[in-house]
């Protein structure tokens, strides 16, 4: 066997590899000869065919097994002798792969030329966590949020009884309607009967207001322009014009928040019900306030861990981010000069963000590796009965899914395995808090300028 190193530039790797024939041939017959004794063949007693006959049988597809063999054990020992940990498998070459060279080999009379590729992992220097400061932001669950809270569940419960004569502010109407824009009807702008409560805000601003006066039965002209940031792009920021038809008119009627009320929703009291409500936001503003702690430690290790990331680990995250962005843009019938960018730029953008996700996510494979950190099977269970309750009736195939798909199973591992490295660093790093309000607690990074991960 000879192993010739040919290309070391950067994280790539380069071998030629010349295996004899006549080493092939040896590992064929030694193959040849292991079986000899379990071959059972007409004419011939058990373990008594002649070697020859059984070379001219079976020779081929056992050399095919041994060439196949003989390659994966070399490209090992390349990767163990020079210390190497490999980014993606290795891409074998055959030196001449026409099909008169590769009979030649098989066939035991020529050698096993060929290259292999390799493309190799950053040797990553880890930083010192300790000297790491962070940030993190907390908002105390307040009485009026609890009782804000309370007040729009029992608003969500307000009776309302069908009444005559014209609707006013507070009342709730069922209406048909069809939007157009220059005369023109647009996608999602028509609507059979929907409720709205004037007032409520759900609707596009101004739009509930002109239905005051309105009674069942009644048409009107709603004249409105949508934000400019509104959720389709198509409309965004265009006058329209709503022809509404109302079909009932109702009044609302009074709910007052009291143990009985609670007691309709399943809870004991109300005092219950704020002890729970208090619980669930107590939650939330942990979950936020640790995910903002979280995105903070990974804008520091981004700038304490710069190298370069393989060429072919950073191109598959961006193909994948590039594909989601245009499927999300064909989704919302939107295209870059309507983002107010160019492909260009937004190509620039997202490497960018895919370099930086790659070379995240290999120091934190790194760290996690140096400090021994694992993922249990009892937690990678739970989070597949967690998925699994998102399907009523079809947990047992859900499970299943998981358990025969070993990609799934990675997606399912990664995210606990990045938790649990990302709670290591918190608890090496100075972290203070700083207390803010619960709309700077949840307002998104991104708002920020923020880069997610």
């Amino acid at each position: 066997m000879q192993v010739t190193e040919t290309v070391s530039e950067g994280l790539k790797r380069e071998y030629s590899v010349v295996l004899p024939a006549a080493e092939l041939d040896t590992k064929a017959n030694e193959r040849l000869a292991s079986i000899k004794d379990r071959v059972n063949m007409p004419g011939f007693r058990p373990g008594k065919v002649p070697m020859q006959h059984l070379k001219r049988l079976h020779g081929k597809a056992i050399m095919g097994e041994v060439i196949e063999q003989a390659i994966a054990d070399t490209n090992n020992k390349i990767i163990s002798e020079h210390g190497l940990k490999l980014a993606m498998e290795p891409k074998i070459t055959l030196a001449n792969d026409n099909e008169q060279a590769i009979k030649e080999v098989i066939e035991g009379k020529a050698d096993l030329a060929y290259t292999v590729a390799m493309e190799v992992l950053p040797k990553i220097t880890l930083a010192d966590f300790s000297k790491i400061k962070i940030e993190k932001p907390v908002a105390p669950v307040t009485d009026e949020e609890v009782d804000e809270a309370i007040a729009k569940m029992a608003e969500g419960t307000r009776p309302y009884t069908e009444k005559q004569g014209k609707s006013a502010d507070g009342d709730r109407l069922t209406i048909s309607f069809v939007g157009k824009i220059g005369g023109v009807e647009f996608e999602g702008g028509k609507g059979d009967n929907i409720p709205v409560v004037i007032g409520s805000k759900r609707f596009i601003p101004g739009f509930e207001e002109q239905l005051i006066g309105l009674a069942a039965g009644e048409s009107g002209t709603v004249k409105v322009k949508f934000p400019d940031d509104y959720a389709s792009p198509e409309v965004a920021g265009k006058d329209a014009e709503f022809a509404v038809t109302v079909s009932k008119v109702e009044a609302p009627g009074e709910v007052k928040a009291d143990d009985e009320w609670a007691k309709s929703l399943g809870m004991e009291s109300l005092d219950k019900l704020k002890q729970v409500t208090r619980e669930r936001f107590g939650y939330e503003h942990t979950f936020a306030s640790r995910l903002k702690a979280k995105r903070k430690l990974l804008d520091e290790l981004d700038k304490l861990h710069q190298f370069a990331v393989p060429p072919t680990l950073l191109e598959q995250e961006f193909n994948g981010v590039w594909q989601a962005v245009n499927r999300d843009m064909q989704q919302r019938g939107s295209d870059f000069a309507k983002e107010g960018t160019t492909e260009e730029e937004a190509k620039k953008e997202y490497r960018e963000i895919s370099d930086r996700r790659v070379r995240l996510g290999l120091v934190i494979a790194e760290i996690g590796e140096k400090n021994g950190i694992k993922v249990s099977e009892e937690e990678i269970n739970r989070a597949i009965v967690d998925q699994a309750r998102n399907y009523p009736g079809q947990e047992q195939q859900i499970w299943d899914y998981y358990r025969k798909n070993p990609m799934a199973l990675a997606e399912i591992r990664s995210p606990i395995y990045e938790d649990k490295v990302i709670d290591f660093l918190l608890e090496l790093a100075q972290v203070t808090e700083k207390q803010v309000t619960k709309a700077e607690l949840m307002k998104e990074d991104d708002e920020e300028g923020g880069k997610k991960k």
